[in-house]
C-alpha cells in the first residue's frame, strides 16, 4: 500500500514539473474565463427557467420550468417571425461573403503593381467599421444600393415574391454594401490558405498540360476547403453578433421590460445560442467530411 502511494506521489511530483509552469501560465485565462464566461452563461441559463424579477432587495426568482420558452414560441408571434426571416437572411449572406471573398483573394493572390495597398484597402473597412460606426451608417441609408430606389426594385421585388421571401431579399439587399466590408478578414484568411499550397504542383500540372482551369479544380479549390470552413465558421459567429442584429435588439428589449424581464429573455437567448451552435456544428462535420474525403482520395 505504501508503494502505490509513494509511485502516485512521483507520478504526481513528475507530472507538476512537467506541466506545472504551463498551468500558472494558463491561470490567468482559467480565472477570467471562470469569471467572465462560465459564471455568466450559467446564470443566464439558471435564468431561462425562471421568471426574475428586480426588487429593493435584489434579484427574486421563481422557477417556472419550461414556461418561457413555452410563452416565447408559442404565445408570443413576433420573436420566432423575427429569428427564421434573420436565419434565412445570413444563410443567403454567408455564401455570398465567401464567394466574394474567395475570389477578391484569389486576385490579390496574383503578383501585380500595388498589390500590397489593394490588400490593405480591402481590410481598412474591418478596422474602421465598429459596432457604433455600422449602426450609424445604417441609420443614414449608406448600407444599400444605390440603384435601388433609382429602379424601384422595392415595388419590383414584392410583386414577384412572396411578402416573407421579398422580406428576406430586401433586408439584404439593404445591408449589401457594409456587408460586403465584412469580408477582409476572410480575404485575408484566404489569401494565407492560398500560399499553403506549393508552387510546385502547379508547375507539375503545367508541364502535364492542365489548363488553369482544371489546375484550379484539381488543386486549388481542394486544398483551400480547410480555409473555406474556416471562414464559413468566421463568418457565422461574426454575422450572429452583428451589431444591426433584430434578434439581438428583442432580446435586449424583453431583458429591460416588465412584463417579461431577464428570465424571459434568457430563454430567447439561448435558443438563438443553440440555433448557433447547430449552424457551427454543421459546417464543422460538412468542412471534416470534405477534408477527410479529400486526404482518402490521395
Amino acid at each position: 500500500m505504501n508503494g502505490k502511494t509513494s509511485r502516485r506521489k512521483m507520478i504526481l511530483q513528475f507530472r507538476w514539473k512537467e506541466y506545472g509552469i504551463g498551468y500558472l501560465f494558463m491561470l490567468p485565462w482559467i480565472i477570467g474565463f471562470i469569471a467572465f464566461v462560465a459564471f455568466p452563461v450559467g446564470w443566464s441559463l439558471w435564468n431561462s427557467f425562471n421568471q426574475v424579477f428586480i426588487t429593493s432587495e435584489g434579484f427574486k426568482y421563481t422557477w417556472v420550468g419550461l414556461d418561457n420558452f413555452r410563452r416565447m414560441l408559442i404565445e408570443n408571434n413576433t420573436y420566432p417571425i423575427i429569428l427564421l426571416t434573420y436565419l434565412q437572411e445570413v444563410l443567403l449572406i454567408i455564401p455570398l461573403i465567401l464567394i466574394f471573398s474567395f475570389f477578391v483573394s484569389l486576385l490579390l493572390n496574383e503578383k501585380f503593381p500595388g498589390r500590397g495597398w489593394m490588400r490593405a484597402l480591402f481590410f481598412l473597412p474591418v478596422i474602421f467599421a465598429t459596432g457604433q460606426v455600422i449602426m450609424e451608417l445604417f441609420e443614414q441609408g449608406a448600407g444599400g444600393l444605390p440603384f435601388m430606389d433609382q429602379y424601384n426594385l422595392d415595388v419590383i421585388i414584392r410583386q414577384y415574391f412572396s411578402e416573407n421571401t421579398s422580406n428576406m431579399l430586401l433586408g439584404i439587399l439593404s445591408k449589401a454594401v457594409i456587408i460586403l466590408w465584412y469580408s477582409g478578414v476572410q480575404i485575408l484568411i484566404f489569401i494565407a490558405g492560398f500560399q499553403t499550397i506549393p508552387k510546385t504542383v502547379y508547375e507539375a500540372v503545367k508541364v502535364d498540360g492542365a489548363s488553369p482551369w482544371e489546375s484550379f479544380w484539381k488543386i486549388t479549390f481542394p486544398g483551400m476547403l480547410p480555409f473555406i470552413g474556416l471562414n464559413a465558421i468566421y463568418t457565422i459567429v461574426d454575422l450572429f453578433t452583428f451589431p444591426y442584429n433584430p434578434v439581438l435588439e428583442i432580446v435586449r428589449n424583453n431583458m429591460f421590460s416588465p412584463t417579461t424581464g431577464y428570465g424571459y429573455a434568457s430563454a430567447m437567448a439561448w435558443l438563438y445560442f443553440v440555433i448557433i451552435l447547430l449552424l457551427l456544428g454543421i459546417t464543422l462535420g460538412l468542412t471534416y467530411r470534405a477534408t477527410r474525403g479529400r486526404s482518402e482520395g490521395r
